[in-house]
């Protein structure tokens, strides 16, 4: 593949956990220059990230990015200048029931914290260290809903099963995959201990397609696409350029049109230059 030239990519859009986060929860100052140096050009810069929309707006406003954000595996779009939604897919309510059901079984009870995503406020059945955890490096706020089909009042964004037991996570993302096409639900991990469900059709790759088309007027031709899991994958395989992260697992690597250096060596700044700088 030869690199495109700084007119044939017009749009670059970015995960953040993994992707122009690591470990630090912060985005280096190169990565920050490099997404600078690319908007100075011309290139429109977005966020698709699976976080809520309350936890992705300061990366959000750190880069400057300038279009509706994607937030919630692109289950949600909404444009932070204007506070207009474009997009809201959430699960229908007989689904998250049975989610519920299926994560409350009494041998994973105590395995698994739930998370049920409704109206950008997370609830949870209680608060335990592994979810003070989360909402620490989230930065949201989190409701202890003893009974979490209470909350189901209106359809959720999102519901999320996390445990440290990533084989575990992994045999149910297998389990739920059999009970469930993905013309009823979409089933995705954005990191090994989180399995996440949205509506069917909902993904990175579709959320970018309705900037492209609707927003822009551009093609996927015109889109670099970067970054790490599994819930990227739509979306690399969407944009004209996918990048994926060196810290990315290796057959999701294998998707991309190439693989930058890890998060901590500034992976994203690398492929800005290498693929919009020309540097």
């Amino acid at each position: 593949m030869s690199s495109p030239s700084t007119a044939q990519i017009k749009l670059l859009i970015l995960d953040i956990d993994g992707t122009i986060s690591g470990k630090s929860n912060q985005v280096s100052s190169r990565v920050k220059h490099a997404i600078k140096a690319a908007q100075a050009q011309g290139v429109r810069v977005g966020i698709a990230t699976g976080r809520m929309y309350k936890s992705a707006l300061r990366f959000h406003h750190e880069i400057d990015a300038d279009l509706p954000l994607i937030a919630y595996q692109g289950a949600w779009i909404q444009d932070p200048a204007t506070g207009v939604t474009h997009r809201h897919l959430p699960v229908p309510i007989e689904i998250a029931q049975e989610l519920i059901d299926y994560f409350e079984q009494p041998h994973l009870l105590d395995k698994l914290s739930i998370h049920v995503y409704r109206d950008d406020c997370l609830y949870v059945r209680k608060i335990n260290p592994d979810t003070e955890a989360y909402v620490g490096r989230s930065g949201v706020e989190v409701i202890a809903a003893p009974d979490l089909r209470a909350v189901l009042t209106e359809r959720p964004t999102k519901i999320l099963a996390m445990s440290e037991d990533i084989a575990l996570i992994q045999h149910l993302i297998t389990d739920l995959n059999r009970r469930y096409s993905p013309a009823e639900l979409h089933i995705t991990t954005s990191v090994p201990i989180f399995l996440e469900t949205t509506q069917s059709g909902v993904n990175k790759g579709s959320a970018i397609d309705y900037l492209v088309k609707d927003l822009l007027g551009i093609t996927s031709e015109n889109v670099l696409a970067i970054g790490d899991n599994y819930n990227d994958v739509e979306m690399l395989a969407y944009a004209g350029i996918g990048v994926a992260m060196g810290n990315a697992p290796e057959d999701v690597q294998s998707l991309g049109d190439w693989v930058a250096p890890h998060v901590d060596a500034d992976g994203v700044a690398v492929a800005i230059e290498k693929f919009i700088l020309n540097a």
